[in-house]
């Protein structure tokens, strides 16, 4: 909505601040500050310590936040490549049919995430299929999960797409795999940078399956979030929360520029 005078504009930013402080802005810095402090005064954190990051970077949190690191950069490759592959081929299908694909890849979001977790648990504990106890397991239902995003963002970037590319590239004598490759991929990767983004990031905070299925060997970094504030190490659990935010936002950034070289190419 366009705002033109000078008091509706103030109007809307008092407003933005009003509901993005408390709900959103606020609480992150709490747990900012938390992981700086040692104990509560009153209603925040205080008693000034690195100590917090020290336990956060090092051991057990490490190897929790590379495990969560290779878990949503595999689960997100896969879950690119599966969800683009079938939104280009949803493209070939009548309207009809495109709609029960489209409803397929968005089932394992409409229902909880823990109902997908104690799925995949029960579909893959007996041969020929038993990843129970494997890493393999964690990143199923990471994929699972994330896939239905990078199905839908590609579906509308495909939906947006001018055919006359492909048309014109045809006309001239490419083949089929040639336009797929050489034209509608180019002009679909801001688009598939942007799922992939997407998918890493949803990825990298999923807990709810990930607790049903994670070995003792691959823990992610969510589930030690989780434990710490659980036995009380708010502190530390807090360190190991802004940790994962950091690496989250520096991969995202990444594949922002990324997309950005890729917008202007």
């Amino acid at each position: 909505m366009l705002v033109h005078s000078r008091k509706a504009r103030w109007a809307v930013w008092a407003l933005f601040l009003v509901l993005f402080l408390p709900l959103f802005a606020l609480p992150l810095l709490v747990v900012l500050g938390a992981s700086f402090a040692t104990h509560w005064s009153s209603v925040l954190p205080s008693g000034a310590t690195i100590a917090n990051y020290r336990a956060a970077t090092r051991g057990e949190a490490l190897q929790a936040l590379t495990t969560s690191l290779v878990t949503a950069l595999v689960a997100s490759l896969l879950a690119l490549a599966v969800g683009t592959w079938a939104a280009l081929a949803a493209a070939a299908l009548k309207k009809r049919h495109r709609k029960i694909m489209d409803a397929l890849f968005v089932l394992p979001v409409a229902v909880p995430s823990v109902v997908v977790g104690l799925a995949i648990l029960v579909a893959f504990s007996q041969p020929p299929f038993l990843l129970n106890g494997t890493r393999w397991i964690v990143i199923v239902a990471h994929t699972v999960l994330v896939t239905a995003f990078a199905h839908q963002s590609v579906s509308a970037a495909i939906a947006r797409l001018d055919p006359a590319y492909a048309q014109a590239a045809a006309s001239l004598g490419a083949s089929p795999a040639y336009v797929l490759w050489r034209v509608r991929l180019p002009l679909l990767l801001p688009s598939l940078t942007a799922a992939a983004g997407l998918c890493f990031a949803l990825s990298m905070g999923e807990l709810s399956a990930t607790m049903m299925l994670y070995p003792p060997d691959w823990t992610p970094l969510p589930v030690l979030v989780y434990a710490a504030t659980d036995r009380g190490a708010l502190f530390t659990g807090s360190a190991v929360a802004v940790v994962l935010m950091a690496a989250t936002l520096l991969v995202l950034f990444g594949v922002s520029r990324i997309r950005t070289r890729a917008s202007y190419r």
